[in-house]
């Protein structure tokens, strides 16, 4: 028989604390930004890629019209969103995640948020938001992109914009939904993906975001998925 004290089991109830405060620091920080566009994509995309270049410009278009941007905090494509808000003297949020090996903030985040807990980050990203767009990216990026789809399509939070950018990153997986999840297995409805507007333009992805904004305007209520 194994007597290792379960330790971890024993600190529960002031990891609980832990959890409860870090959601309390973030709400407060976040509910005086203002809904805004929450900016996923790959922390590996350096300064020279065309995705970085073309991630200064959407943000700072966002910031223009007086809408935050919300990051993951990190270097690449979330560096670049934060950056093209700060430079257009907008409100650049960087929910950063505290990991081993990497991720320091970055420079351009002008409201730092720290993270200990994927989880509570991962609830902010979607509870101050109002459209999302998603740069090319890996793992992380793929599993924002599939939980804000899955929220939407479930109803649980508006509708609000998806906007992947970069339809030469996007269209492989978007045929493999169609062609095996949708028309083959029927896993999803016919109209789930058209949930998302696939662009190369970052004044089209602007565009369906501002047009949402004139059309439905800021949420009046809490999502259900928050509520």
């Amino acid at each position: 028989m194994n007597n290792t004290p379960l330790t971890f089991v024993k600190e529960d109830p002031w990891r609980i604390f832990r959890i409860m405060a870090e959601f309390v620091d973030s709400f407060e920080a976040l509910s005086q930004v203002g809904p805004g566009v929450t900016v996923f994509g790959s922390a590996r995309t350096p300064p020279s890629d065309p995705y970085y270049q073309a991630t200064v410009a959407l943000a700072k278009a966002l910031a223009k019209h007086d809408l935050p941007v919300i990051t993951g905090g990190g270097p690449g494509i979330m560096e670049a969103a934060n950056k093209g808000a700060a430079l257009a003297k907008g409100k650049s949020v960087g929910l950063n995640i505290q990991l081993p090996h990497e991720q320091r903030i970055n420079r351009f985040a002008n409201i730092p948020i720290n993270f200990h807990y994927f989880f509570s980050r991962k609830v902010c990203f979607v509870k101050y938001s109002i459209a999302f767009v998603f740069m090319p990216g890996g793992f992380g990026t793929l599993d924002e992109f599939f939980e804000v789809l899955t929220l939407i399509q479930t109803q649980r939070i508006p509708e609000y914009p998806i906007v992947l950018y970069g339809s030469e990153h996007w269209k492989g997986l978007l045929a493999w939904a169609k062609s095996r999840m949708q028309d083959k297995a029927q896993y999803i409805s016919p109209g789930d993906l058209d949930l998302v507007t696939v662009t190369d333009s970052v004044d089209e992805a602007v565009d369906v975001i501002l047009e949402y904004m004139r059309r439905v305007g800021p949420p009046e209520m809490v999502p259900k998925a928050f509520s």
